[in-house]
């Protein structure tokens, strides 16, 4: 199972990570500490639903919120970069997005997602579209945030 396979890779390499979630809302946290022993790797997660959250809690730039939106690549770098700093994990990641069935607009479709993974070495962000209800893209968007993670640990951060 892809938990299972992330927590061993947390655990085995005595590192550390921190969620900040806004379109999840909490769900990736609640997956990671689903696994008895999460309490080695798992610091912490923060649900910053608001554009205000994001600026009080992880630092987000007010100026990035205005110039590209909450749903961004540039937001959710700077998401992971801030819960990783707040909580000096080794790793930071962060979820934003629409998961519907509203809120979209012209340039922003119901499913567009950003992931974001963060170690002190570099940052990473990918972009999905996911096509289904509001509860499969949050678990989607979970399922894809963990190969994140993997993926990063398995790179050596």
């Amino acid at each position: 199972m892809l938990i299972e396979s992330v927590s061993k890779l947390l655990t085995d390499n005595k590192l550390t990570i921190a969620t900040a979630e806004s379109c999840t809302g909490g769900l990736l946290g609640h997956m990671l500490t689903s696994i008895s022993g999460s309490s080695a790797y798992y610091d912490r997660g923060i649900i910053s639903y608001t554009n205000e959250a994001k600026q009080e809690l992880l630092g987000v730039p007010k100026d990035l919120l205005e110039q590209y939106g909450a749903v961004s690549e540039q937001v959710a770098a700077s998401m992971a970069k801030g819960v990783r700093k707040l909580a000096q994990t080794d790793l930071g990641v962060s979820t934003t997005g629409i998961a519907g069935p509203t809120g979209e607009t012209i340039d922003k479709p119901v499913g567009l997602v950003y992931i974001g993974v963060s170690s002190k070495e570099k940052t990473l962000v990918k972009r999905f579209e996911f096509q289904g209800s509001r509860l499969e893209n949050k678990d989607l968007t979970c399922i894809e945030a963990l190969n994140l993670i993997k993926q990063m640990i398995q790179q050596n951060l």
